[in-house]
């Protein structure tokens, strides 16, 4: 019988269905791909997926739940939807940072509105007022604003003095807000990571219109690029073995030389055919499909198999 290959998804239509006909294509009947229907999910029951890559449970927490049922039969499962459930930018900028991977200066905010059902006694253990002036020392100015646990330049502000930080602070309502160091750059990069071991290096221009940020190339020339480009790589690997990502995506700001990462918690990244373009388009379906298959080769029904970042697997131990 073959094995199936199921991709859950939302809105997207060009890299579903292109990686859904690699697979079939790579797959030699053997391993067959579909898109992830559910009629039912019943508790502890499998539905019979080898594999599912995971595009859209971030904004339906139904399908969060269908994933986690799926990875306790033995589904492999990405990226593992225990630790994205759990996952954040804050704790990701402190993991990294003990890493040794170069950071922009981050500094975590208490949330402008008290939390729903809170009231002033249940913040006897924070001080007011905070330590700002270390805070506005220590990030500098202009910084970036953004939500310690969000996504998809959602929320995102850039501030140019304190004064401004706090006007903006107010539009946030009950968001976690981090304020972190402008890292002003000279080259960017996003790079694709699958399997924690496959890597594609793209430069990228945040700074463009979303259809136009691929539409750059490399700032960095000659002996400098080709050093770079590996320390990029290696960092990327490194990031995402200790994150225990299959399918993410890393950004790196280049300043000085040193490429400080930026943005690493990417677990449904853009690979719309029509944003990233044709050649970074074909890595990662090829990649993707190549991916999910040798997932799919090393199924056994009933048996856990997801994967864990070297951080958890390390604190178990």
């Amino acid at each position: 019988m073959a094995k199936k290959v199921g991709i859950l998804f939302g809105m997207e239509d060009t890299f579903p269905w292109a990686f859904i006909d690699k697979v079939n294509e790579l797959g030699g009947g053997e391993i067959v791909a579909e898109p992830v229907t559910i009629d039912k999910l019943e508790q502890g029951a499998d539905y019979g997926y080898a594999v599912i890559i995971d595009r859209i449970s971030q904004d339906v927490p139904f399908y969060r739940a269908y994933l986690k049922n799926a990875a306790l039969n033995g589904t492999y499962v990405i990226n593992n939807p225990f630790w994205w459930s759990a996952d954040e930018k804050f704790f990701n900028n402190a993991l990294m940072s003990k890493l040794g991977i170069p950071l922009p200066k981050t500094v975590l905010l208490p949330s402008h509105q008290r939390p729903t059902n809170t009231s002033e006694t249940s913040f006897r253990n924070l001080k007011f007022p905070h330590d700002w002036d270390y805070i506005f020392n220590y990030v500098g100015f202009p910084a970036y604003m953004k939500p310690h646990d969000g996504g998809g330049w959602r929320n995102v502000y850039r501030v140019e003095n304190p004064e401004d930080m706090w006007n903006k602070l107010g539009e946030t309502e009950q968001l976690v807000m981090m304020v972190q160091e402008e890292i002003v750059f000279d080259d960017y990069y996003r790079v694709y990571c699958l399997g924690k071991k496959y890597v594609h290096i793209m430069p990228y221009e945040p700074r463009n219109a979303p259809h136009l940020r691929y539409e750059t190339t490399h700032q960095t020339k000659g002996e400098e690029l080709e050093k770079l480009l590996k320390t990029i790589h290696d960092y990327t690997i490194k990031m995402n073995e200790a994150l225990g990502y299959d399918f993410n995506t890393v950004e790196f700001a280049i300043r000085d030389g040193i490429p400080y990462a930026i943005d690493f918690c990417n677990p449904a990244p853009d690979a719309d055919r029509n944003a990233v373009g044709e050649e970074n388009f074909a890595w990662i379906v090829e990649h993707s499909a190549k991916l999910a298959i040798e997932k799919a080769k090393e199924y056994v029904p009933g048996k856990p198999n997801i994967s864990w970042g070297t951080f958890v697997k390390d604190s178990v131990k």
